[in-house]
C-alpha cells in the first residue's frame, strides 16, 4: 500500500515538473531575435577560427623545435 502511494506521489511530482518546465519555456523565457543569433554565430565562428589558427601555429612551432631541432643537437 505504501509503495503504491509512493508511486502515485512520484508520478504527481514528475507531471508537475513537466508542466512547470513547459510553462517556464513558453512564458518566462526570452528568446533572441534573428539579428542577435546571427551576431553570436559570427562571433563564435571567428573565435573558433582564431583558436584554430593559434593551435596550428603552435603545432608547427613545436614540431620545428621538438621533432627537427632537438634531434639535430645529438647527431
Amino acid at each position: 500500500m505504501a509503495a503504491e502511494a509512493a508511486a502515485v506521489g512520484r508520478w504527481t511530482q514528475v507531471t508537475t515538473f513537466l508542466r512547470e518546465s513547459y510553462h517556464e519555456v513558453r512564458q518566462r523565457t526570452t528568446w533572441p531575435d534573428i539579428a542577435q543569433v546571427r551576431q553570436a554565430s559570427i562571433a563564435i565562428v571567428v573565435f573558433v577560427g582564431v583558436v584554430g589558427l593559434f593551435i596550428t601555429i603552435l603545432d608547427l612551432l613545436l614540431n620545428l623545435i621538438l621533432v627537427q631541432g632537438l634531434p639535430a643537437l645529438f647527431r
